[in-house]
Parts: structure tokens; sequence; C-alpha cells
């Protein structure tokens, strides 16, 4: 999305009472959908909107992984100390 500089300017003047400039874009988007502006007022899904042609679901876990694992230096492994956990004692009866 591009804004002019007035544009912006004006959002963040709105967000000054205490919204966000994206909760108030998402507001002026969600008033003109409502008022019918646009191709399909109705419309309130983005079901099937986008086509992964070829998608294989394998190579993109193996990919996304191997990503991963060139950003950490390779297989990471943690270590962690043992939490300690001391029993509490019996208070003698008086």
């Amino acid at each position: 999305m591009t804004l002019d500089a007035d544009n912006l300017l004006w959002l963040r003047a709105q967000s000054g009472a205490g919204r966000s400039v994206s909760r108030i874009v998402d507001e002026i988007v969600g008033d003109a959908r409502a008022s019918g502006h646009g191709a399909s007022a109705a419309s309130r899904s983005v079901v099937g909107t986008v086509d992964l042609r070829g998608f294989d679901p394998t190579a993109a876990d193996r990919d996304l992984r191997s990503v991963f694992n060139a950003s950490v230096g390779g297989n990471a492994t943690v270590y962690e100390r043992r939490a300690r956990y001391e029993r509490k004692r019996r208070q003698p009866r008086s």
C-alpha cells in the first residue's frame, strides 16, 4: 500500500486517539466494503485467491529445514540444566 504524505500524516494523527494505523486502515477498508464500493462487497474470504502450482510439501519441508539449519550453523543441540527441587520438611507437631 502506498500513501501520500498528507494521508499518512492524517492516519498518524488518527492513531493518537489510541488506535493503531493498521487498525484505522482496516476500519476504512471494512467501511468501504460494507458500503458496496469495489467489485464484491459480500466477499469476506480469501480462500481460493492464491494458486500454488507444483507445490510439493515434502520439498518445502526439506528446503525450510535446510534454511533453518544453515542459519543456526548446522544441527542445533540444546543442553539444559536439570531443575533441582527440594522436599519440604514436615514441621513437628506441637
